[in-house]
């Protein structure tokens, strides 16, 4: 078991596959910092990997919305406050990550395509220790929060997609008008 680890995600919006991983990665540490990546449209960088990453309807919700779910969703799920962090982390700039993680942890990832093996060589590159929790063909990937945006943006139910607590925020916060007005 390692001390702390580190994982990492946009979140926009998290689905029951990205609670998976995240209680994937807390089972391998004590201590689980969740790095939210694309914090701030200032610091989302386009990646010719994976260019709908920088749209602004692929990224509805604030950092703050965001980590605000993640608190909800874990606690839901168990964790206690003091078994996680929740931290943004400007995946597009590495330079700024010694501001925001603890670089001597271990960073876990999920590769499904370019996107995820850039990720893991630019951290090796930093030379951070990499744990990869599973490596799978990009139609083995399951969920994506393109899908559950989708869903909200055409009035269909979620619940069967997201943890409750997921449900009922992206209710209160009125998510699918959002949506609309980005479309």
């Amino acid at each position: 078991m390692y001390e702390v680890g580190v994982i990492h995600g946009r979140f926009q919006v998290l689905h029951n596959d990205h609670l998976r991983y995240l209680e994937a990665g807390k089972k391998l540490c004590r201590h689980l910092v969740v790095g939210i990546t694309n914090p701030d449209p200032s610091l989302t960088r386009e990646d010719a990997t994976d260019s709908e990453r920088s749209v602004p309807i692929n990224n509805p919700l604030t950092y703050f919305e965001r980590h605000t779910m993640m608190r909800t969703v874990l606690a839901e799920a168990g964790l206690g406050l003091g078994e996680f962090s929740v931290v943004p982390l400007p995946i597009n700039v590495p330079e700024l990550y010694i501001h925001y993680v603890p670089l001597e942890a271990v960073f876990f990832l999920t590769i499904y395509d370019d996107w995820g093996r850039r990720k893991r060589q630019q951290f090796e590159m930093m030379g951070l220790k990499t744990h990869v929790l599973w490596e799978r063909k990009p139609h083995l990937k399951g969920l994506s929060a393109k899908e559950v945006r989708d869903r909200i943006l055409e009035g269909s139910p979620i619940d069967t997609m997201v943890p409750p607590a997921t449900a009922r925020l992206v209710e209160q916060w009125e998510l699918r008008k959002r949506l609309v007005e980005l479309a």
